[in-house]
């Protein structure tokens, strides 16, 4: 399956809605006269004159001091090269997105049309007052080092160029766990370095402070070895430079214990490699070809451990690693600059953080069973939620100790807690959901495929490794669509239930419909005729295991969707009635909500019965519940009918679950009050739990709450997740969005996930599937 993002969904991700990625968002209350008179005029003169006496105080009164300015020229942008600072843009805003959401660090993108080193340095030192660090970004070499190094001595706030260090500190842990598993000294093992430009001459440099020495390195640049007859290498290459001047690559790799690439793909050959050292390490770091492929290398040599730049092979070598976190630290303690004592740090905690445990929710992330230390794993991943509590707290220390802190830590403690609190769990939960989609997609049957917003979630679906998408409905007019809006549909099967090529299967499917609904008022010839609808078709598809799930609903009502599904799969064993769930994406993390489409007054049975389903759901995510069970009566405070039921309900799920957290009845704002919850009611078991999930006493009550989270809370939205059917088919919104079908699709394929129990990634028979069923339609 492809997995390369399409230019049109790169191009209109940035363009819809309001353009670009990030927006300025106001910290205070700004709604009154009163708030708007405290945060401009008259008020705002207040901390001007404190500032205007106290310059430190700017941290205390304005935003300073969580406030990285991420600037750059645009003269070396990704693998684009001089592209100008208009078109570097759209990197620096998302340089400030992965800063706001792996370090809740602000950032204003500041691209500078000045090439000139000295201008450009005296422009920058100019916004020292705005900024509380600086990170410079895609600056060509050679200027970057001059241009870093004059502002490090002229400004008092960190500074740092990511595209040098960022890769150093990464790689550095790399290479410090690597030669502990291959048993080597780093001060003897011999280096080869093909590239010498920023990067790897700041990957170098620290490797040297790490302990490696400098007559133990060979470099590469464009002109050959770095050799001492040469007049063209400033004082930092001079340092690496060898005494002879013949030298190339696959004399230098013969005997080597390490290589390292920051220069172009496919350099390295498999013969190259087999002559190194035993035990050899491959940085071949080339972006988006390494300079020898994962593969090649590995099948060269079983004892070689590989790191590359790219996502899809163990031990990617990624900056996100480390610029969100070591600013975080020096911001933290008011670091005056990023010194070599805070990369070091940076680089140890990395390497310990890998030799760590690692939690359920990074491998769940990523897919995999299981991650420990080893030749796979010798640097963390980017998306461990340790990294920010481990790795800015490492770096925020080196800083005091070090002297370049002006406001020192004194409780670690309540520091790590406060880092923690920094990031909500809103991201995390969706990374798990479309890792554990990716690792066993299933076929998902699109029911209305005539729709550009369908089409365009099917896309994507199949692009990104999600679902083995099934498109029903008309081929002419769903091609002419796809068409229309340059949508690829080239490996995605159509097939028209009404067609006559589909007649035999629709018999097939009618007939299997007869026998499930033939004493319930449906005749033979009724049932064939149903199978014409593409819900029903779609239905029995998921039913006959022609395919795993379906999403219906974009068109059409919620009841008219829910039929075919409950008279063609029907409901699981013991289930009584089906259930809706919405998922809300909050920064403090998931809330669950039931009942919030099906069940109009249910029974205090039923409510037990919708709580435990949700339940089982939520554990589906790897997500412990705790639950609220909600009404307008705080335990017994209220005798009335609808509050006995809710508490009546609790007692049920007790009986049949003893060990699920659940509490109530509660009302919904004693549930997220943790002081008066333990201060009125310690007896709760919800006391100092963080409430994920809330059962409402009826369908009006969690379809108002559900729309008003969404709409006026502006939170995002998941369902609604049908709960209770033998088989996975969810229905959609009237008029979802393209990103919420696609959401949809994740929790289809996952529910198909769980009550299949097949593997369907074994691509193979998957694509001889999809070819057979291709042809057949």
């Amino acid at each position: 399956m492809q997995k390369e993002l399409r230019k049109e969904q790169a191009l209109e991700y940035h363009s819809k809605g309001r353009p670009g990625k990030i927006e300025v968002v106001p910290t205070k209350e700004a709604k009154t006269q009163r708030d708007l008179s405290l945060a401009y005029s008259p008020g705002v003169a207040e901390p001007c004159k404190e500032i205007a006496k106290n310059k430190e105080d700017v941290y205390k009164y304005t935003a300073k001091g969580n406030l990285v300015g991420v600037i750059s020229n645009g003269t070396a942008v990704l693998g684009l090269g001089n592209i100008g600072p208009e078109a570097g843009k759209p990197v620096m805003e998302g340089k400030g997105v992965l800063f706001k959401i792996f370090a809740d660090i602000d950032v204003f993108d500041i691209e500078i049309a000045e090439t000139d080193p000295q201008k450009f340095v005296d422009i920058v030192a100019a916004l020292e007052p705005t900024f509380g660090g600086i990170n410079l970004e895609d600056i060509k070499a050679p200027e970057c080092f001059e241009i870093e190094t004059k502002l490090r001595e002229r400004l008092k706030i960190p500074v740092m160029h990511d595209d040098q260090h960022g890769t150093a500190i990464i790689s550095g842990a790399a290479l410090l766990n690597a030669l502990e598993l291959q048993r080597k000294k780093i001060e003897r093992v011999k280096f080869v370095v093909n590239g010498a430009g920023a990067a790897a001459m700041a990957c170098v440099r620290l490797y040297v402070e790490l302990g490696a020495r400098h007559e133990n390195f060979t470099m590469f640049d464009k002109d050959g070895v770095l050799h001492h007859g040469r007049t063209d290498l400033d004082e930092q290459k001079r340092k690496f430079a060898i005494k002879g001047t013949d030298g190339n690559l696959t004399k230098a790799l013969k005997d080597a214990d390490v290589f390292l690439g920051l220069s172009v793909g496919n350099v390295v050959t498999a013969e190259m490699v087999k002559s190194m050292a035993k035990n050899p390490i491959v940085f071949a770091m080339a972006n988006p070809d390494p300079e020898i492929p994962y593969d090649v290398a590995k099948n060269a040599r079983k004892d070689v451990i590989m790191a590359t730049g790219r996502t899809d092979f163990p031990n990617q070598v990624n900056n996100v690693l480390g610029f969100p976190y070591i600013f975080r630290g020096a911001l933290d303690v008011r670091a005056t600059q990023i010194n070599e004592a805070m990369k070091l740090a940076a680089v140890r905690a990395l390497a310990d953080l890998a030799r760590s445990p690692v939690p359920e929710i990074v491998t769940l992330a990523y897919g995999e069973k299981s991650m420990t230390f080893g030749p796979d794993y010798i640097i963390p991943k980017p998306l461990d939620p340790r990294l920010l509590s481990i790795v800015a707290p490492a770096v925020a220390r080196a800083a005091m100790e070090s002297g370049v802190a002006l406001k020192p830590i004194t409780d670690w403690d309540a520091y790590i807690l406060e880092l923690n609190k920094r990031l909500g769990l809103d991201n995390q939960l969706m990374r798990v959901i479309g890792a554990k989609a990716r690792s066993n997609p299933k076929r998902l049957v699109f029911a209305e495929a005539d729709n550009i917003k369908i089409l365009k979630a099917a896309q994507i679906a199949y692009d990104e490794g999600i679902a083995y998408p099934i498109l029903l409905g008309e081929p002419k007019k769903i091609q002419q669509i796809a068409a229309e809006n340059n949508i690829d549909l080239t490996d995605l099967p159509i097939i028209d239930p009404r067609s006559d090529e589909t007649e035999e299967r629709r018999n097939f499917y009618g007939a299997r419909l007869f026998e499930k609904r033939q004493r319930k008022g449906l005749n033979f010839y009724e049932s064939k005729k149903r199978m014409k609808e593409r819900n029903h078709y779609g239905c029995m598809m998921v039913e006959t295991g022609d395919a795993d799930a379906m999403i219906s609903g974009l068109t059409k009502n919620y009841a008219e969707t829910i039929r075919p599904a409950l008279q063609t799969i029907g409901k699981e064993d013991n289930v009584k009635k089906i259930a809706g769930m919405y998922i809300i994406i909050t920064k403090k993390g998931p809330l669950f909500l039931a009942d919030t489409t099906v069940n109009f007054n249910p029974t205090a049975e039923e409510v037990a019965d919708i709580t435990l389903m949700v339940a089982r759901e939520i554990r589906n995510f790897n997500l412990v519940p705790r639950i609220a069970m909600l009404s307008y009566s705080n335990f017994g405070s209220s005798s009335s009918p609808e509050a006995e039921l809710m508490a009546k309900a609790r007692e049920i799920v007790k009986r049949l679950e003893p060990t699920l957290i659940v509490d109530g009845e509660m009302q919904a704002s004693l549930a997220f009050d943790k002081e008066i919850l333990k201060n009125n009611y310690p007896f709760s078991e919800l006391v100092d739990q963080d409430v994920n999930t809330l059962i409402f006493p009826n369908l009006a009550a969690g379809n108002i709450a559900y729309n008003l989270l969404k709409e006026v809370g502006g939170a995002d939205a998941i369902g609604p997740i049908l709960l209770g059917l033998k088989k996975p088919v969810h229905v959609l919104q009237l008029g979802s969005s393209v990103r919420s079908i696609i959401n949809m699709a994740l929790i289809a394929v996952i529910d198909a996930q769980s009550k299949s129990k097949t593997d369907t990634v074994a691509e193979v028979s998957k694509t001889r599937w999809w070819k057979r069923k291709r042809k057949a339609v």
